[in-house]
């Protein structure tokens, strides 16, 4: 409660006018948005830690598919996205009735999306691997892998549906919270579901851990399982408790052709971009797949380990989505302005010390998450290659998510399609057969440079500040 109204308090009463309270406003919603991304990286480490404990073969069988994971939930925050950017607006122009009833609404199409995504996902799930490539020795594992990952999609897409309204709203506390548990649920139930029965020697004590030893069909029950309880604590806390998007507040449950069509225009774009997105992250596999296994996991284990560098990025652009959503739903075109470059420097200064931070300790970094010193060494030199990128790519991702808050989601959706296919796809295909995964890493740094800097050209041309998303009055 707290933050939205604190949030709406500030906006109202001009309390907002000096620098450094507006910098401190978005520091507040953007710390737990920070640690909630950061939460979902470790939980990817623990993953990739302990399945990388079984070998190279492992991690790889994971990493073939990861980019059609990271399509399918990014399709999940897609949706969520089309009702949640609605929610912002409205609570910003304090019409909180019309809100719940746009809840209401994206409950009820959430359902059949689910089905279809849970669908779609089953349906592809065996013969996945071999489409991408993968050699036969990882496509069992990595089939059964994303068999798991789709029946768990209805829960996915009920967490970030949920998270996203729940921060749309003002309250970033709650899905940060929540989103942290899961962590602590994916190292019980992987602990318990990974590995076989064992004993562990505590000193003079010998401790006996009953274990399933499913390997890397256990990560990703455990991971489900994880998600299946956090989206469990995510939609009680909002439909329930909320102050503001509580159900028993009142609301229409009927369907509305403007608020569909709103997500649709907001959504879609959305969805396209994670189409473009991750369907270059499977095309890349494509690309490394012939290179090998260790190639594969080094890739695999590196984006897991980059991700640490970048998500405080996706932390801060939540945050600016909800700041600008609210700051335009309330008439305050000249905060939503201040928000989106305030949230888009402390992007670009964060993301540039964890990747200092990430070039220097690289090393003790892939040392977690494989004891393979092949993998070491490859993933490390294109982790360090990576870092010099890292601003670039987050003022792409602050940029995104200011622009997102204003309804603005085509143009950038463009922007990632010319990047990536023209820049980076491209590029890759030229420098793979020379260089090997270097190149591949070499070009991904490249086009990410580029891209950051067409995001900062659409912010501040600020034609997105000019946009009717949705008639509050």
């Amino acid at each position: 409660m707290g933050g939205t109204e604190q949030t709406l308090d500030a906006l109202n009463s001009g309390e907002l006018q000096s620098f450094s309270r507006r910098m401190r406003q978005v520091v507040r919603l953007s710390i737990p948005a920070i640690l909630a991304e950061v939460s979902s990286i470790v939980m990817q480490y623990i993953d990739a830690a302990m399945v990388g404990s079984l070998g190279a073969n492992a991690s790889a069988s994971i990493g073939l598919v990861a980019s059609t994971t990271w399509l399918f939930s990014g399709l999940c925050m897609a949706f969520g996205t089309g009702f949640s950017v609605q929610i912002a607006h409205l609570i910003g122009a304090g019409l909180a009735q019309r809100a719940r009833s746009v809840l209401r609404q994206c409950l009820l199409v959430g359902a059949v999306a689910a089905v279809l995504l849970l669908t779609v996902g089953v349906w592809i799930s065996g013969p996945l691997p071999v489409w991408l490539g993968g050699a036969a020795d990882i496509r069992g594992d990595a089939s059964g892998y994303f068999l798991v990952f789709s029946l768990a999609l209805p829960a996915a897409l009920t967490r970030h549906t949920c998270g996203g309204m729940l921060q749309c709203s003002g309250d970033m506390r709650t899905p940060s919270c929540l989103n942290a548990a899961m962590c602590l649920w994916d190292v019980v139930f992987n602990s318990l579901l990974i590995f076989p029965t064992r004993v562990v020697s505590l000193g003079d004590w010998e401790l006996t851990i009953y274990g399933a030893g499913l390997g890397v069909t256990g990560a990703a029950i455990g991971t489900a399982l994880a998600e299946l309880v956090t989206a469990s604590g995510m939609l009680y806390l909002l439909c329930v408790r909320s102050p503001s998007l509580n159900l028993r507040l009142g609301g229409s449950w009927k369907l509305e052709k403007d608020c569909l069509w709103t997500a649709v225009r907001i959504g879609i774009p959305l969805g396209l971009e994670h189409v473009v997105l991750c369907g270059a992250q499977i095309a890349t596999t494509k690309i490394i797949a012939p290179l090998g296994t260790i190639a594969i996991a080094a890739n695999a284990l590196g984006v897991t380990a980059e991700s640490l560098c970048y998500m405080p990025g996706y932390g801060i652009g939540t945050a600016a989505t909800t700041l600008v959503g609210q700051s335009l739903g309330a008439g305050r075109k000249d905060l939503a302005r201040s928000f989106a470059r305030l949230s888009t420097l402390l992007g670009v200064v964060v993301m540039s010390v964890s990747a200092v931070l990430m070039f220097v300790f690289a090393p003790q970094m892939f040392a977690l998450l494989t004891p393979d010193p092949r993998v070491q060494e490859l993933g490390v030199l294109c982790l360090r290659v990576e870092a010099i990128a890292e601003p670039f790519y987050a003022a792409s991702i602050v940029c995104a998510g200011a622009l997102r808050g204003a309804g603005d989601t085509m143009v950038p959706s463009l922007v990632n399609l010319v990047s990536v296919w023209g820049v980076r796809i491209t590029a890759s295909v030229l420098l793979a057969p020379r260089f090997g995964l270097l190149g591949v890493w070499i070009a991904m740094c490249g086009e990410l440079c580029i891209r950051g800097v067409l995001f900062l050209v659409r912010l501040f041309r600020e034609r997105w500040l000019h946009r009717e998303l949705l008639h509050t009055g």
